[in-house]
């Protein structure tokens, strides 16, 4: 039971390796030293180019790999009114290293109106061919409110938003805004990111970062409350689905824990057709939380990992997706990277060419295993 526009047998999550020339054009231009117009010029060159990779490599779903962005998520809500760029004293804490500082802060109420991101699908959306199907990826809505109570930006938030209730309902109109206007874009495929319920099944994680006062069961209700909240007039005739992982930063992570505690919120009840789950390795648990994922939905095992380039073994990987299909039918199950393989700007340790190994490998074992 696949979606007519997602998922694939074989699949991704959406972001590549940013070329050389790409990252060196980017600091010229933060530096002034070119202009906006040729930034433009040069990833409309290389995000067509990419395209072509993504289809002389099987796939039947293109993205601009997140070219035109810095980060996977904060670009995107850059985009909304009221938000502005800033950066904080501190990244994000992953294991071994940590992240570049870029955060949000509010400067009046949230809305959608002329989101940028509207007209960079566009570009992609003229290069689908029949079969192939571009798609939009996006931070999820509770990945937003997350990021609005980052750090110092949680009295700024508390300024604007007195009543949180008042900024949930914004952040929900202003992603049905640009889903709106992606779908009159002609947009049929759309992919929420989501570190939220990676993030709260850790519990290290979650004591350096809220001390005291943390209850599981509301935050996770609030989570699926937003992310549904922002789905409920979600356009007719668009797939939705949610990527779910535990942080990707230059090969590193940010938490770990499985999905048990999570799974009757995010797999049971939010409203989006497929999951895209990290299943890469042991940080991420056993298959057994899937029974929790409700009939129409399917699910795309992240088996294969975009941390490193070594190659995983064929037999092994299908030895896994037998194991998931005792809990969701394998005519549910499709295959991809466990993340992205440049979440950031920076990129994971890898090369383009181990990259599309990994792609390559991930169209081998779906073809064998669903023909």
């Amino acid at each position: 039971m696949i979606k007519k526009y997602a998922p694939h047998r074989a699949d991704i999550v959406g972001s590549f390796l940013r070329p050389e020339k790409l990252k060196e054009a980017r600091l010229l231009f933060s530096k002034g030293e070119i202009v906006a117009n040729e930034l433009k010029d040069l990833e409309n060159k290389l995000i067509e180019e990419l395209i072509l990779k993504q289809k002389a490599h099987g796939l039947k779903v293109i993205t601009d790999g997140e070219f035109r962005r810095a980060y996977w998520h904060l670009d995107f809500m850059w985009g909304f009114n009221g938000v502005k760029k800033i950066e904080l004293e501190h990244g994000y804490k992953f294991h071994g290293e940590e992240t570049a500082k870029g955060s949000i802060k509010l400067v009046g109420k949230i809305s959608g109106e002329n989101h940028p991101f509207v007209e960079h699908f566009k570009f992609v959306k003229q290069f689908e061919t029949p079969g192939v199907v571009a798609r939009q990826t996006i931070p999820a809505p509770a990945q937003f409110l997350a990021e609005l109570f980052r750090g110092d930006n949680i009295i700024n938030t508390r300024n604007i938003y007195p009543d949180l209730n008042e900024l949930e309902h914004d952040i929900a109109k202003a992603y049905q805004t640009v889903m709106n206007d992606l779908k009159k874009a002609g947009c049929k495929n759309i992919q929420f990111d989501d570190c939220t319920w990676g993030m709260i099944v850790d519990k290290d994680y979650l004591k350096t970062k809220f001390s005291k006062g943390f209850v599981f069961d509301i935050e996770a209700e609030r989570g699926l409350r937003l992310n549904n909240r922002a789905l409920s007039n979600r356009p007719e005739d668009v797939t939705v689905a949610t990527h779910i992982c535990r942080g990707n930063y230059h090969s590193t992570y940010a938490s770990q824990g499985p999905y048990d505690d999570v799974a009757p919120y995010v797999f049971a009840r939010e409203n989006v057709d497929a999951l895209y789950l990290e299943f890469d390795d042991e940080r991420s648990g056993g298959f057994e939380p899937l029974k929790e994922v409700s009939p129409d939905k399917s699910v795309v095992l992240g088996l294969i990992t975009s941390k490193s380039p070594v190659l995983e073994n064929k037999d092994f990987v299908k030895e896994r997706i037998v194991k998931a299909s005792e809990f969701v039918p394998i005519d549910r199950l499709c295959l991809s990277p466990q993340c992205g393989f440049a979440s950031c700007e920076i990129g994971n340790k890898l090369t383009e060419d181990q990259q599309w190994a990994k792609i390559d490998l991930v169209q081998e074992i779906a073809s064998e295993v669903w023909g």
